[in-house]
């Protein structure tokens, strides 16, 4: 399929998906969203396909926010529309199967910061710079999914101001899993993405979906979760299966 605001690549196990609107700093229109989507669920349903690398086209922006232009030309019943076809894929992307890894290799501000906040593991380099901007214009986002990552408090602040945050902070409160130098992200994101691939896909995708159900229950109600899931869709296999190139390199037969 061919897409006209997004490029999509394969790497190994691994899908790479590029905001391309590098002349928009990769605005979040609504065309690309819908693009994205579709991805994704294109992704979802390949079974080659173990983990995703999503970043931005050009050497300034993951994304700088929603298309401004196009939602001021739009009339309120396409808003409306447009804002329910989005909020779908926002739900998506936060609930997708596979992990998504984030290489934010400039400005994620606004719907860039919103979309950065709804992903698995994000790696960032020193152009790297976030800001929540929703309230700032009369609008509100990412109250659901930014306290998940760097707890109340600081999710208050970052929403309430709208402030700047550079790299070293981002990774010091953990809106960034790790910072390397620009020039080394894309390889950073490769590896990582590739080190989730090489595992057990069934398992990978297990672990995050318990995660993701374990929001809000008490640490009871997570270890029994777990409990339920080794009983049914996440059955382990037999250890011959398992630690097979362990027993391989031992000379251990089963």
């Amino acid at each position: 399929m061919s897409y006209q605001n997004i490029l999509t690549e394969r790497i190994d196990k691994i899908g790479v998906i590029t905001l391309n609107r590098p002349e928009k700093l990769n605005a979040m229109s609504y065309e690309l969203a819908c693009e994205l989507d579709t991805e994704l669920t294109k992704i979802e349903n390949d079974e080659s396909i173990g983990a995703v690398i999503l970043t931005g086209a050009g050497p300034r922006a993951f994304s700088a926010g929603g298309d401004i232009h196009q939602m001021a030309k739009s009339s309120a019943e396409e808003l409306a529309a447009r804002t329910e076809v989005r909020s779908r894929a926002n739900w998506h992307i936060a609930t997708f199967a596979k992990p998504i890894i984030g290489a934010i290799n400039g400005l994620a501000y606004g719907a860039g910061a919103q979309l950065s906040s709804m992903l698995d593991i994000r790696i960032g380099c020193e152009l790297t710079e976030f800001r929540f901007l929703a309230a700032r214009y009369g609008r509100v986002n990412s109250s659901w999914s930014l306290p998940l990552i760097v707890g109340m408090p600081k999710a208050k602040e970052l929403l309430y101001t709208g402030r700047a945050v550079k790299a070293d902070e981002a990774e010091r409160i953990g809106l960034l899993n790790g910072v390397v130098r620009s020039t080394e992200l894309r390889v950073a994101a490769i590896e990582m993405a590739r080190l989730i691939s090489e595992n057990d896909s069934r398992m990978v995708q297990g672990i995050k979906r318990l995660l993701h159900e374990d929001i809000g229950m008490d640490w009871r109600g997570r270890f029994d979760n777990e409990q339920n899931a080794r009983k049914s869709r996440l059955k382990s296999n037999h250890p011959r299966e398992g630690f097979k190139d362990f027993l391989n390199r031992k000379g251990i037969r089963g």
